[in-house]
């Protein structure tokens, strides 16, 4: 027992060096390079990531996962490696925001090394982009990734002959399991392969237009002048800025032969380009792939897949999975259980009195103790806030949504509802970031970036601000309500109506055309506890880090307001607006603290309610409106880093009075019916 524990942390600790040998391999001397590890969604690159620098990049069982570029360190031998989890990509042509992140990565840093990884049940879709990295003039190892499923599948590849037609290393792994991971290890630290000579050979036109490209430019660039001038003729944007500062006297014949290669097709080059490397992967797999998927009897998961995007029979699966994660186990479990344990138990009855007692014992002076204790005390109001209630929400909606995306629900809801999201300007991809947002808008926010059009951005900006709240308010809305089903209702259809108008109207009034969906869609799987358990947890360490320093903050804000008066001076001009929608003033310090936080006034409102200061059509009318209060610091800040200073304050500019309106009218009108509730 003893030695097996020694060589466990032998071995832990040979991995958090990056090394896989017995002597650590720490002698000699030493390489440095940059790996870029480069694909298409959800072929596991940031499984790949993990296993080789020991960190953690969120994997998930959906596409759009990554959106912004992860960097990690390992040490493999004498090499060490500067390793970069790049967002996924079907082309070099990007589509969207994420693809050009992974594109621009290439050109602006390009990597000594890159890691092509491909979905190996999916060769002819994933060969494309091989062609196009070859074409660039990068060095690469091809990983052929997710090799058991295939190979479950009935699909064998012959690798040696893939690796020969390609001129590239070639190796099989099943990243998730550990399968073939030493292997690529060795291919990375070996010499650098040389460059590819596999070339798709493209309509005569098109070479024709090629060669003149090529001849015409000088400057100096990351990636080849053939893969370029296909770039080019292709009018990919971001290329021809690029060629226009670092080409600037080539332009002109460039925009010649472009026009003249595009004279000769009825359709724009990219899709002739398009199919002519799809025919190239056609030919090449018939050569490699040497056994063919049999039939095999549909599984239970493969029937509940199906189901899941079917129109009739995915509404009450959606239903059950929103009864079972939000309600039952956000609502019941997280706001309800758990909640009530720690916040009236833990903090209330032990925690805070003996806190508020040994602070004013060492502090006798009320002024510097209400710092700590108190109303507003950093320990008894931040720190209470922080653990007690809204960290249990956050964990429980964190928890529930690793099993949706881990299990490959989501891109089957994105298909489920793309035809309703279309109305409203977006596309079943936005059902990620939209998803997400009820979890942190902050975050959802950085996932729009999937997003195509610059349009459907803006439109998913607005209504993440607008009409999604985040998991610390749905929690406490869901425990408060949850006794109330009439009010619950009441609560979820202004939600889903304000949210079906507003973009409804979003779409008629911002110009751009309506956005083209494409989602791969994963096998629906049976969530795997350890990446269940390993992405909840590093969620919430997400969230200790970034938020709950935010909560303490806003206590020392709201000390410091309270002190200087401003706190009242701002809470004047709340609580009309409070009371123009039927709630006592005790609830405009919870729209006050939702500024600085949304899950902050959602607890604050939790304590309101608690207080017995409302129930009742107050409650329902406080739940709908703090629900579509301005978003709150940090989710502003980021909208004003994605799209812009100006349009940041349109939105939080036209949200402000819209909530209240309609909380007006709620009010109005349920008071008028005589709801009881």
């Amino acid at each position: 027992m003893i030695l097996r524990a020694l060589h466990f942390f032998r071995r832990l600790l040979s991995g958090a060096l990056g090394c896989d040998c017995d002597s650590c391999a720490l002698a000699g001397p030493t390489t440095a390079r940059k790996l870029v590890l480069f694909g298409s969604p959800n072929v596991g690159k940031s499984v790949i990531f993990n296993q080789l620098t020991g960190s953690y990049a969120v994997v998930s069982n959906y596409p759009g996962t990554t959106v912004e570029v992860t960097r990690g360190h390992s040490r493999i031998g004498h090499v060490l490696l500067e390793v970069v989890d790049s967002p996924g990509t079907y082309s070099l042509t990007p589509l969207s925001q994420d693809e050009s992140v992974a594109r621009d990565l290439l050109l602006d840093d390009p990597p000594d090394l890159l890691v092509h990884v491909v979905d190996a049940k999916n060769l002819r879709r994933m060969l494309p982009l091989t062609f196009q990295l070859i074409e660039a003039g990068l060095p690469i190892v091809l990983d052929m990734n997710i090799i058991d499923e295939a190979t479950r599948a009935g699909i064998q590849v012959d690798l040696a002959a893939l690796a020969r037609r390609l001129s590239l290393p070639v190796v099989a792994t099943a990243a998730a399991v550990g399968l073939g991971v030493d292997r690529l290890r060795v291919l990375i630290s070996d010499s650098l392969p040389s460059v590819s000579d596999f070339s798709v050979e493209y309509p005569p036109p098109i070479e024709s237009a090629i060669e003149r490209i090529t001849t015409t430019l000088r400057g100096e660039y990351a990636i080849s002048a053939r893969a370029l001038a296909l770039q080019l003729l292709q009018r990919e944007a971001g290329i021809w800025e690029r060629v226009l500062q670092a080409d600037p006297d080539s332009i002109p014949e460039i925009e010649k032969a472009v026009s003249d290669a595009e004279a000769q097709y009825p359709q724009p080059l990219v899709f002739s380009i398009a199919v002519a490397r799809q025919k190239a992967a056609d030919r090449l797999a018939d050569e490699v792939v040497v056994a063919r998927p049999r039939p095999v009897r549909a599984t239970f998961m493969e029937v509940l897949g199906r189901m899941a995007m079917h129109p009739l029979a995915g509404i009450p699966l959606l239903i059950a999975v929103l009864y079972v994660g939000l309600y039952l186990i956000v609502g019941r479990l997280g706001a309800g259980i758990i909640v009530d344990f720690l916040d009236v138990h833990l903090f209330g009855e032990k925690i805070n009195p003996a806190i508020t007692a040994w602070v004013e014992h060492l502090l006798p002076y009320p002024t510097w103790s209400s710092l700590f204790v108190g109303e507003f005390g950093v320990i008894t109001l931040g720190l209470r806030y922080a653990f007690a209630i809204v960290l249990p929400l956050v964990g429980a909606f964190f928890l529930t949504f690793a099993v949706l995306e881990d299990s490959g629900y989501l891109p089957r809801l994105a298909l489920l509802v793309d035809r309703l999201f279309k109305r409203i300007g977006l596309s079943g991809r936005a059902v990620i970031p939209i998803v997400l947002g009820l979890g942190c808008g902050t975050m959802a926010t950085l996932v729009t970036r999937v997003l195509e059009t610059r349009r459907e951005r803006l439109i998913a900006t607005f209504l993440l601000a607008l009409a999604i709240p985040c998991s610390a308010q749905l929690g406490v809305i869901l425990g408060l309500l949850s006794l109330h089903p009439l009010g619950l209702a009441i609560w979820a259809g202004v939600l889903i109506m304000v949210f079906l108008l507003s973009g409804f109207l979003a779409a008629r009034l911002l110009p751009g055309e309506a956005a083209r969906f494409y989602v791969e869609v994963p096998p629906l799987r049976r969530p795997s506890l350890r990446n269940v358990a390993v992405k909840t947890f590093s969620r919430l360490r997400w969230y200790s880090v970034e938020v709950i320093p935010l909560f303490l903050l806003a206590s020392l804000l709201i000390w410091l307001g309270q002190l200087t008066h401003i706190f009242e001076l701002v809470l004047s001009v709340f609580r009309p607006l409070v009371a123009a929608i039927g709630l006592p003033q005790a609830a405009a310090d919870a729209f006050l603290f939702g500024f600085f936080r949304r899950d902050y006034g959602a607890a604050r409102l939790f304590d309101v309610h608690s207080a017995g200061a409302v129930s009742g059509v107050p409650l329902v009318v406080a739940m709908v409106t703090i629900t579509l209060f301005i978003p709150c610091i940090a989710q502003f800040l980021v909208m004003q880093k994605e799209r812009g200073l100006r349009t940041a304050l349109a939105v939080a500019g036209f949200i402000l009075p819209f909530a209240f309106g309609v909380g007006a009218l709620l009010n109005l009108i349920l008071t008028t019916l005589e709801v009881q509730i």
